[in-house]
């Protein structure tokens, strides 16, 4: 056995055959078969490429305030007069916010319509728009007439929870309407100040705290949406005075100069400061909103 193994191990291998023409002709065409293979298969291996994220300050979810340039165009608008406002009764408890007692009074029903109105003449939705409202009566009402007025489908109705309620007053809440001019007193000396609290629900948020959750409106609605119309529809002035106030890079201690009458239509332009609400002296200017001083 081991000597047959090593025989085998030391005997010379057979010389093959010549190949003949068939032959060089058959091995031809299979190394031509592979080229074409490996030359088909090859770019599914072909390594990966670096990746390079999109930089941080270009990323379209971090909105800033004052926003370097804003994706979508936007109009704001007051609702109309509540019947509460009617009554001349301040209402700001969000338990409330969509009782009927919440929705236009008949004077707010024909300023809603000047409202929308106004906004077919500007143009507002004349290639489409979405509406935003709040989902307190009045400002829900009011987009409704906006959609009817406008022709937009209801579809593009889309209420708003939480970001849009009327700012909560605390301890001023089923006080009279003038009184508020003590709540812009407190503002013109910081942001921050916020009105007394109470003990029935009602909220009692600072100019800050305001900007806070419309600049988290704007977040959302700037990364949803590219290249769109945006009616926002608040139940109040103070959440678009300081939204307003935030775009444009103005003093929030300022905002009430701003003020939207019920009804109002605002378009946004971030590049002009709406010079018939300047003070005399013009020094507007917020480097740092909220923080102004």
């Amino acid at each position: 056995m081991i000597r047959a193994a090593t025989f085998a191990s030391t005997t010379t291998p057979p010389k093959l055959p010549n190949p003949t023409p068939h032959s060089l002709q058959n091995q031809h065409t299979r190394r031509h078969l592979l080229t074409s293979l490996t030359i088909s298969i090859t770019p599914l291996f072909t390594p990966p490429q670096p990746h390079f994220p999109t930089p941080v300050s270009q990323a379209r979810g971090l909105f800033q305030m004052p926003p370097p340039r804003l994706t979508n165009r936007y109009f704001l608008v007051r609702a109309g007069e509540s019947e509460f406002e009617s009554l001349g009764i301040i209402n700001t408890n969000p338990v409330a916010k969509t009782s009927m007692d919440n929705g236009l009074s008949e004077i707010g029903k024909k300023q809603t319509i000047r409202a929308a109105l106004a906004l077919r003449d500007m143009g507002a939705c004349d290639r489409s728009c979405w509406i935003w409202p709040s989902i307190t009566q009045r400002a829900y009402q009011a987009a409704e007439v906006i959609a009817a007025i406008n022709k937009i489908n209801r579809s593009n109705i889309v209420p708003e929870y939480s970001f849009l309620d009327a700012r909560g007053l605390g301890a001023y809440e089923g006080k009279n309407l003038e009184s508020i001019s003590e709540i812009y007193d407190a503002d013109n000396l910081s942001p921050n100040i916020k009105p007394p609290p109470t003990n029935d629900g009602t909220p009692n948020e600072s100019v800050a705290d305001v900007f806070v959750r419309v600049t988290q409106l704007m977040s959302i609605l700037e990364t949803q949406y590219s290249e769109d119309t945006v009616i926002i529809v608040s139940p109040d002035s103070d959440n678009l005075t300081i939204l307003q106030a935030g775009l444009v890079g103005l003093d929030l201690r300022r905002h009430k100069e701003l003020y939207f009458n019920p009804g109002e239509v605002r378009f946004v332009d971030t590049s002009s400061i709406p010079t018939y609400k300047q003070p005399a002296s013009a020094v507007y200017k917020c480097l740092n909103p909220p923080s102004c001083t």
